[in-house]
């Protein structure tokens, strides 16, 4: 049995679900918003997205632990023995979200034996509510159309993407982004899942995201593989519990490394 056999079905259903509940909260004056203790914001649509994500693993019978970002501790690493683990951040991009702004999807990876096997990420407010997803061994595809990343061999002519320097709390992060954003022919500040899909069909060589939680990158790096991509911490671990995560078209993968690593210059 293909892991597109296995858990196909299941991440489809939930994240047809998903994008219902979104998009009746989106714009809305019913959202229900409130801060956590880490200053975040949560709605009442992050709640139930995972909520029903839970009851859909359940009446599913696969063997499946669920980890989520609105009721469970942050993952320190993979889960490389027992039942495979579902990894889901049910609204990823919530403050845009509350902003009204449509860059926003539910993100759902599944880990088995500390692998990331099944990716789907599902932004029911793009123009198009585009869907993106891959299966180990079986390609990545973005509406159901085979998805690669591009070919470009070079720095300058590669548009790199990141989610900025707002957050950065030393200068020597924002020197690192400016090395890098400095090489490529052309670079935006997009942020979230969106600049990691767009590496994965090709329309960007790479994206960063300094400050990350597994949940907004466990099924980023499939997509991105499954594509031709690569996807690494910036220090070159495959990895989605370091923060610091890099894809690009593969190509540029270690010159970009080069650029994001080191003391600044």
């Amino acid at each position: 049995m293909t892991y597109g056999q296995k858990y196909g079905g299941l991440l489809q259903a939930i994240v047809d679900e998903a994008d219902a509940i979104a998009m009746k909260y989106f714009r809305s004056s019913e959202m229900g918003t409130e801060k956590k203790g880490d200053g975040t914001v949560v709605t009442i649509a992050d709640k139930t997205v995972e909520a029903m994500a839970l009851r859909r693993v359940a009446e599913s019978g696969l063997p499946i632990d669920v980890v989520g970002e609105e009721g469970s501790e942050v993952p320190t690493g993979p889960a490389k023995n027992g039942p495979a683990r579902m990894i889901i951040d049910p609204i990823d991009g919530t403050e845009e979200f509350t902003r009204g702004i449509p860059t926003f999807g539910t993100l759902i990876g599944i880990e088995e034996n500390g692998e990331i096997v099944a990716g789907i990420v599902s932004a029911p407010a793009l123009s198009t509510g585009t869907r993106w997803w891959a299966y180990r061994g079986e390609g990545a595809y973005r509406a159901g159309k085979r998805i690669r990343v591009s070919q470009r061999k070079s720095l300058e002519d590669a548009m790199f993407f990141t989610t900025g320097t707002g957050w950065a709390k030393n200068m020597d992060a924002r020197t690192r982004m400016r090395r890098m954003a400095d090489a490529a022919r052309s670079s935006r500040s997009i942020g979230g899942f969106w600049q990691h899909m767009l590496v994965a069909e090709g329309a960007v060589e790479a994206a960063v995201d300094w400050v990350s939680k597994p949940w907004d990158l466990a099924p980023l790096g499939i997509i991105v593989e499954e594509a031709g991509g690569k996807s690494t911490t910036i220090d070159g671990e495959r990895t989605i519990y370091k923060g610091r995560f890099v894809s690009t078209n593969g190509i540029l993968h270690d010159a970009v490394l080069r650029l994001l690593q080191g003391d600044a210059a």
